[in-house]
């Protein structure tokens, strides 16, 4: 089931397990120590898939004028047990659609490690950037126009 929420909307427990994901796959999996809680989380809209009471995939909707100009995408993880299914793809779709509904004709940004450009790029998205490194990982900004 999906399910979409403001971070007022989140109870203690959501939040929990949304952190704990994105510590566990951020952090941990990626060996990156990094400040995950960057503040961001109080103006953005969480989207998580559930199965059998457990969040399989999330990512972060930030309003435009929050991180960047334009509206973002970020955080985006499918837990490292439920990879290979079609998640993240489902996860980008549902991301995408709910910000053409809540935000018509407005581009989309974000922060992609640079070996899943192309991933980001079967979605419509295009290098806006270089290669820069984020936290030891190398990373490029890329752009999905709104038409």
């Amino acid at each position: 089931m999906w399910i979409i929420k403001s971070f007022n909307e989140l109870t203690t427990i959501e939040l929990y397990t949304y952190l704990q994901l994105r510590v566990n796959v951020f952090i941990v999996e990626q060996s990156c120590p990094y400040p995950e809680l960057d503040g961001y989380d109080l103006d953005s809209y969480h989207l998580t898939y559930i199965e059998n009471d457990e969040v399989l995939a999330y990512a972060r909707i930030l309003p435009a004028g929050i991180k960047y100009q334009r509206t973002s995408i970020g955080r985006v993880i499918v837990d490292q047990k439920s990879r290979g299914r079609g998640l993240a793809k489902e996860l980008m779709n549902q991301a995408i659609d709910l910000i053409r509904e809540k935000w018509p004709n407005t581009d989309i940004q974000l922060q992609a490690q640079t070996h899943l450009k192309h991933f980001y790029g079967s979605f419509g998205f295009i290098e806006i950037s270089e290669e820069y490194d984020e936290d030891g990982i190398p990373h490029v900004d890329m752009l999905k126009r709104s038409h």
